[in-house]
């Protein structure tokens, strides 16, 4: 759980409170916040209560996007700290097109994982 700069911040299109995804995802707040303890979701301070918010593109049907958690590790593994990971993962990529964390959305999860995996090479 970090703070994150303007840059990453203007990035990320929209983003929902703890207790919105936990409404979204039909869980308890404790278990959003495992979530995030898990590293399957980010979630960074923000705004002016400086609450702890999770990037909505995240969040699916009553789910977390298939293959983001799976991401996530790929860039942890990398060294990428939560605060570049979102930025990666909001960044446009011409060659995909879109930003990876649309592509998560449109269920093009193995161009991400591909693209995560060789930021380490």
């Amino acid at each position: 759980m970090t703070e994150i700069d303007a840059k990453i911040d203007a990035l990320v299109p929209s983003w929902l409170t703890l207790p919105d995804v936990a409404e979204k995802l039909g869980v308890e707040v404790t278990r959003v916040r495992q979530l995030v303890k898990e590293g399957q979701l980010i979630a960074v301070r923000r705004g002016e209560n400086n609450t702890l918010q999770v990037p909505a593109e995240f969040i699916g049907e009553g789910k977390v996007v298939k293959g983001l958690t799976g991401t996530l590790t790929l860039l942890k593994d990398d060294g990428f700290s939560d605060a570049e990971a979102l930025e990666w993962l909001f960044t446009p990529d011409p060659s995909l097109p879109g930003t990876p964390a649309q592509a998560l959305r449109e269920n093009r999860g193995t161009e991400v994982k591909r693209r995560a995996q060789a930021l380490a090479v």
